[in-house]
Formats: C-alpha cells, structure tokens, sequence
C-alpha cells in the first residue's frame, strides 16, 4: 500500500492506492498558520480492518511533526485515534 499526499490550495488529503485502487482517504483544511484540522476519514468497504485509516493518519501525523503543525481533529475516527493513543498528542492542537 501506498500513502500519497495532495495538496489544493489550503486543503489537503492523505490517499491509500493499491495496485493502482485508491482504498482510503483522509482530508484536512489548513486552519491559519501552523494548524490544520482533519475533517474526513474514509476507507472502501471491502479493506475495512486492515488499519489503512491509522496509516494514513500515522503520515497525518509525521506531515505534522515535519512541518511543526498542529492537528485539530473534527474527524470521529481521528479525533478517536488521538484519544486513544497518548504517543500522538504531541501534534494535538
């Protein structure tokens, strides 16, 4: 599996391809300077619980650190991921 970022104007997505097949996605707004916030977490039915939605916030996160943002999660599955595991906070807006 492949996790791509795109980047449009102040939005922005986290994709998971395989053999070619986008299976999931992860979308974010640029909130202002040094902060966005992850509004949609989606993965295709058929490749539910295989933990594609922690990967590509896993790259939500790295991005994060990488660019010293901070992440405001509004997104269920996100804002749940964060609240779960204290080794992300550190991005957490």
């Amino acid at each position: 599996m492949l996790v791509k970022h795109e980047v449009s104007g102040n939005k922005g997505a986290f994709i998971a391809e395989e053999d070619g097949k986008k299976i999931g996605e992860m979308t974010y707004s640029q909130a202002g300077p040094g902060k966005i916030i992850i509004d949609h977490t989606e993965v295709d039915p058929e490749e539910k619980g295989k933990g594609i939605g922690s990967i590509m916030l896993e790259k939500a996160v790295t991005h994060a650190r990488e660019n010293n943002l901070k992440i405001m999660p509004l997104c269920p599955f996100a804002k749940a991921q964060f609240d779960r595991d204290v080794n992300i906070r550190d991005v957490l807006f």
